[in-house]
């Protein structure tokens, strides 16, 4: 019979430090392969665009930044409702908790319709905002309208299965963000190409293909993206044991279950859009050292990916932990599973870092085949495999603090370290050193995060936080 860690928390049983770190591991090793599974399939999307030459990659490199910052505003007001579901369920008030799960879904739906609204209507102006160039801006305005078009259904996707997580359903989540991987680079290879001919055991075979070249890779990430929405949707609301409708007695949207998710949503929300902006203003600092340094810039930030999605992993399993644990009253077992989930979390991407030094040049090898990309990539990269660790403290850290509902400390981190380290340092050394001075200061600014984390963490222990009343 499986075991439930999380019943074990909320019905107060005693558990010894062995178990503590098992049940850690235990619940960050789907989302740990989703994530990975996620880059893979990433490696492989960029890969079939970057077989397209340069332009293409630097078009969809010129926008990522900003599908990053709607993403992040869409998931701060995810983060208002999710963690009210731990707490409710920590406190065995589950009719509370899936009152606050249909009231989070109208909401996050109406929200993302509008921001989609927004993002349609400055797709076309977006990219010379951005600082690019004649060659790339339509592409680039093509594949940011595509996914406008998608954010509402993507951002149900998320919010659900940010919601299954805090129930303790880690597995379903990660499993259908595996298969939406799949299906995505699937989608890709059909719609991203022309027909073609290619030999399968020596025997040609006619491949249908659309030939959308960058249109494609955003319809074909907009398809699966919604496809595995609408699933997550279904788990949450028809299969879930604690979160699934009923016949039952309907509870109101209160003016304190509002507060309490604007409380977690806004300084979520203000970080996000930090980020956001600094990641943008990070783009526009790189564009005018060209194409070459943009596609280069984008693939590597992909290759990355592979370093520190593992900690994202942790950090979904610690939110679900330390907010059930909050919830069922439970302050000393919460702040010891948030020095443990962290120390996890820098000690994987430790070895990950060591990986992504060594194999830098093969990793940017798979996602193009233009050598001067390849070797600026790789280089790149190697700067930052020496700040994985202390990336580990900050994604992780995160993860905790917001199970504990505290987003507000959190995000002034983040302000700091973004905009006072990272954009400084890279304004500064990118008209000197060009991408390699970017990326310096991305190190910089992620090691000062990393150690600001820790002593939060340490000055202000996640059991010292006021929860929501379930």
């Amino acid at each position: 019979m499986k075991k439930d860690y999380f019943e074990q928390i909320r019905n107060g049983s005693e558990i010894p430090f062995k178990e503590q770190l098992r049940i850690i591991v235990m619940l960050s090793i789907p989302a740990i392969f989703s994530q990975i599974t996620t880059v893979i399939m990433e490696y492989v999307d960029q890969s079939m665009v970057g077989r397209l030459g340069p332009d293409p990659s630097a078009a969809i490199g010129l926008v990522s930044s900003t599908t990053w910052l709607v993403g992040g505003i869409c998931r701060a007001v995810s983060t208002g409702f999710n963690v009210q579901v731990a707490h409710s369920i920590g406190a065995k008030n589950d009719a509370k908790a899936r009152a606050i799960v249909k009231h989070g879904l109208v909401s996050v739906l109406a929200f993302s319709i509008t921001i989609a609204i927004l993002c349609v209507s400055i797709s076309a102006y977006l990219p010379y905002w951005l600082g690019g160039g004649e060659s790339i801006a339509s592409q680039a305005a093509t594949y940011f309208r595509i996914f406008a078009f998608a954010l509402p259904l993507m951002h149900i996707s998320m919010t659900s299965s940010g919601m299954l997580q805090c129930s303790g359903n880690i597995r379903t989540p990660s499993i259908l963000s595996i298969i939406g991987c799949f299906l995505n680079v699937i989608l890709n290879f059909i719609l991203i190409f022309p027909t073609r001919s290619i030999i399968f055991f020596g025997t040609p075979i006619v491949v249908y293909g659309a030939g959308l070249g960058v249109a494609g890779a955003a319809l074909g990430t907009a398809l699966s993206e919604g496809s595995i929405g609408l699933s997550m949707l279904y788990f949450l609301l028809v299969r879930s044991p604690l979160l699934h409708l009923r016949k039952e007695k309907p509870l109101p949207f209160t003016l304190d279950e509002l507060g309490t998710a604007v409380k977690i949503a806004v300084p979520v929300g203000i970080e996000q859009g930090i980020m956001g902006c600094g990641y943008v203003m990070a783009t526009r600092i790189v564009s005018p050292l060209g194409n070459i340094s943009l596609a280069a810039n984008s693939f590597s930030i992909t290759a990355e990916g592979l370093c520190y999605m593992p900690g994202y992993g942790i950090a979904s399993a610690a939110t679900a932990l330390i907010g059930q644990s909050l919830g069922a009253g439970r302050k000393k077992l919460a702040n010891r599973l948030g020095w443990l989930a962290t120390a996890l979390g820098m000690l994987v991407m430790t070895g990950t870092g060591i990986l992504m030094y060594i194999f830098a040049p093969q990793l940017l090898a798979l996602l193009t085949p233009d050598p001067e990309i390849q070797a600026l990539g790789a280089m790149v990269l190697r700067i930052e495999a020496f700040a994985e660790p202390m990336f580990a403290a900050s994604i992780v850290g995160t993860g905790v603090f917001r199970g504990a509902g505290d987003t507000l400390g959190p995000s002034v981190i983040n302000f700091i370290s973004m905009w006072a380290v990272r954009i400084t340092l890279a304004s500064f050394l990118a008209p000197r050193i060009g991408l390699r001075g970017v990326w310096l200061a991305m190190c910089i600014d992620i090691c000062v995060r990393g150690a600001l984390f820790l002593l939060r963490l340490y000055r202000k222990p996640v059991g010292s936080a006021t929860i929501v009343k379930a």
